[in-house]
């Protein structure tokens, strides 16, 4: 078993001790969960407290303050989570973040708590923190400047904290709106009254596109009402006279609550009492992006009274339930936390946005509509497309329903298709048109509860209309009239542009031949073709071409391997590029010189470190030997080595960043022994599974069967790595590497035969 950080709570180690042959199931799924993992090797997740798919998450914040107690630098725009497994420096507790993504945005809204005089300076009352402990739904540590102990947890749209002032005396709430990940500046708050406040604070930009720019609104209540309590506000250097301000005193100005309200672009709330040793203060907020009148309605509705440990039961409660749709037997205790905190991480994103009156902001304006059905937000769908939301078809298809009308809902309110949304607004990061990829897969794994001749027709406008006001495809117009994307400028990304624009365009056709238009899905079939025009017979790869039509040169195919500007492609090169044809792998094959080319230049990819395990272009590439039989040991070999190297209970147990649960699906499908190769397809590429029995609880509303067993068993011996024969039901098949989605769904039980070779 890897070795882990002490931050690590251990429950799991406890709980579940056995390491080999099918252990007893612990008491509890959610102490299998570490939610540290991730929190370094750029994993950007945070062991903050959550419940699943929920708008409200509340977790430590660490990552400026103190160059000397942070890895980097303490200014927060170096980060893209709030908070980090190296970092020590701790200034509150942020409301509403994202998880695994890979620019900052939102992390804002920071509650901490201090003893002694009131300092409003976040380098002075920063502080490191111990005895971090943490499971879904849960967070605690110690301040240990001031021996208070802090604990959180959350509900759908509100959290509470608990600050037990364990010496007592003089005692500080503080509320800081200035500081936060997110590359917006600005935020207003008014007293209700003296232990009740609320406001807003602007936040977007999201990877640096100014388009997407947003309110946050909040209430916050305290437990007990303040003797002493106020504003304060940042005031801006005085020209000449710097030198001589008092640092501790003069750099920020208090001002008393009889001040109607305060705005500006570092502002903060205090609350100062005297307190008992080991008095307990509680900290509500609850938040909204309509108003912060329904932020102040949502805390009200879901949390009656301060009870810190109602809001903590029914979150464990909900996340035990959550977690068991999946329940595995056998394997080790570091393997069963990998997937039980994967299936956990995969249910953070996308999130609930509507307000308990049903209230949303609309996509893309001003405006506020009311929902029907859960509306969701944080759509990173260039990741998610490729195996999240297939997995959530199969194991939540309620939530993928909501998931997919509400990407109806916003080409209803916008004109066109999320590519990723964030909070009702498009950010326009990343590329291709990967929402007609997510509503072409769940229609064809039976989820058909949503408009199918709205969302063919919102298919279609992305596909077809020309100019750079495409949204989805801004270089449309090239793609159109030759087939591909030319490189017109150095860095354009065009084969990345163009090989997303195949993929959408095989599911186009697929779900136009559904709907009985073949004249159209012939049409789309052969634009999903056009990928050959960058096959470069002297590399065996794709490579880009100019717009006179011949291929750039000089070409380095590995340019782009530590993310280096790449003539051509997006976050990575040639090599993780040059096999993502999902849709066509035998026409690439072909292209390549045929099944043995192919399988030798497939092989190289991850002998000679051409293969990106965090990047999402190649993250299929270990299954694509499964479209030779004789050769599909190859993917049962590589998958149960890239899963031990690259997933481990430990903060840097995730390849790079989640991409918002992408890596976490890859390691729930390959433990469970299938994965989804090509998107829009419902072919399953098979492996061996991590553990002896893996029981799926399917909904009896989608499926026939009320469960899925997976079972992995030895055909002679003691067993091994490899299998060749496959049980499916009641029918035994050999040589059998993939396997269709309903034949998956209504086995009832499927059985891998293992042996210990090839």
């Amino acid at each position: 078993m890897y070795k882990t950080n002490k931050i690590i709570f251990s429950l799991s180690l406890v709980l579940a001790t056995a390491t080999t042959g099918i252990a007893q199931q612990p008491k509890r799924l959610i102490d299998e969960v570490n939610p540290f993992i991730g929190t370094s090797n750029f994993g950007t997740t945070n062991p903050g407290a959550i419940v699943p798919n929920g708008l409200m998450s509340i977790t430590p914040f660490n990552v400026m303050g103190s160059a000397e107690l942070n890895k980097y630098d303490k200014d927060a725009r170096w980060w893209s989570t709030p908070y980090s497994a190296d970092n020590k420096f701790f200034t509150g507790f942020s409301h509403v973040n994202l998880s695994g993504v890979g620019c900052p945005e939102l992390g804002s809204i920071l509650l901490s708590a201090s003893t002694g005089k009131l300092d409003v300076d976040y380098t002075h009352y920063g502080t490191t923190l111990s005895q971090e402990k943490a499971h879904p739904g849960y967070y605690t540590a110690v301040l240990d400047k001031y021996n208070v102990q802090a604990e959180v947890s959350a509900t759908t749209r509100t959290s509470i904290t608990a600050f037990t002032f364990r010496e007592g005396g003089m005692s500080n709430i503080l509320v800081n709106l200035g500081q936060g990940l997110t590359n917006e500046s600005g935020a207003t708050v008014r007293f209700l009254n003296d232990s009740t406040l609320v406001g807003s604070k602007l936040m977007g930009t999201f990877c640096y596109n100014p388009q997407a720019v947003f309110n946050q609104y909040f209430a916050i209540r305290i437990s007990r009402r303040a003797p002493q309590s106020g504003y304060w506000k940042k005031q801006p250097p005085m020209q000449g006279v710097e030198a001589e301000w008092d640092h501790d005193h003069g750099r920020y100005k208090l001002y008393p609550t009889y001040r109607k309200e305060m705005s500006g672009n570092d502002i903060g709330v205090w609350f100062t009492f005297e307190t008992k040793p080991n008095e307990v203060i509680y900290v509500q907020t609850g938040v909204s992006f309509v108003s912060a009148e329904n932020a102040l309605l949502n805390l009200d509705t879901e949390q009656r009274g301060f009870d810190f440990h109602k809001v903590k039961s029914e979150a464990e409660t909900a996340w035990e339930q959550a977690l068991r749709t999946v329940e595995v037997e056998g394997g080790t205790a570091e393997q069963r936390t990998v997937f039980y905190t994967a299936l956990y991480h995969l249910l953070i994103h996308p999130n609930i946005l509507q307000d308990v009156n049903g209230e949303y902001p609309m996509m893309g304006s001003l405006r506020t509509g009311k929902t029907r059905h859960d509306r969701y937000t944080v759509y990173s769908l260039w990741d998610t497309y490729r195996n999240v939301h297939p997995l959530l078809s199969l194991l939540y298809p309620k939530k993928q329903l909501a998931m997919v009308e509400t990407m109806l809902d916003m080409y209803r309110e916008s004109g066109w298709l999320p590519k990723w949304e964030l909070y009702g607004q498009e950010t326009l990061t990343m590329e291709g048109d990967p929402s007609l990829i997510v509503l072409n897969d769940t229609w064809h794994r039976g989820i058909r509860g949503f408009d199918t001749q709205l969302a063919y027709e919102a298919m279609v406008k992305g596909a077809t209309t020309r100019g750079k006001d495409n949204l989805m495809r801004p270089d449309n117009d090239d793609y159109l009239s030759r087939g591909y994307v030319p490189l017109r400028e150095k860095f354009d990304n065009s084969v990345s542009h163009a090989l997303e624009y195949y993929i959408a365009d095989w599911n186009l056709s697929q779900f136009a031949r559904s709907l009985g238009k073949k004249k159209e899905a012939d049409l789309f079939y052969r634009r999903s073709l056009g990928y050959k025009h960058y096959f470069d017979k002297e590399t065996g790869l794709l490579r880009p071409i100019l717009p006179n039509g011949k291929f750039l040169t000089p070409f380095n195919p590995t340019l782009g391997r530590d993310f280096e500007p790449n003539p051509g492609f997006h976050e990575g090169n040639s090599w993780n590029y040059s096999f993502f044809v999902p849709h066509d792998i035998k026409g690439l094959s072909k292209l390549m010189g045929g099944e043995q080319a192919f399988v030798r230049k497939l092989q190289s990819v991850f002998d000679e470190g051409n293969y990106d395990p965090a990047n999402e272009p190649d993250i299929a590439y270990p299954y694509l030997f499964t479209y030779y039989p004789k050769e599909a040991w190859r993917t049962q070999q590589l998958t149960k080595k890239l899963l031990s190297e690259h997933f481990h209970n430990s903060p840097s147990g995730i390849p790079g960043n989640d991409d918002t649960g992408t890596m976490s699906a890859w390691a729930i499908y390959t433990m469970m022994g299938f994965y989804p190769d090509c998107p829009g397809s419902t072919t399953y590429a098979l492996t061996t599974p991590t553990f002896e029995r893996i029981t799926i609880h399917l909904d009896p509303d989608y499926y026939t069967q009320k469960k899925l067993i997976v079972e992995k068993r030895a055909a002679s011996g003691d067993g091994g790595d490899y299998f060749h024969t496959l049980e499916v039901g009641n029918k035994l098949y050999k040589s059998t590497y993939r396997l269709d989605h309903n034949s998956l769904v209504n086995a009832g039980k499927i059985a891998f035969l293992t042996q210990g070779k090839p």
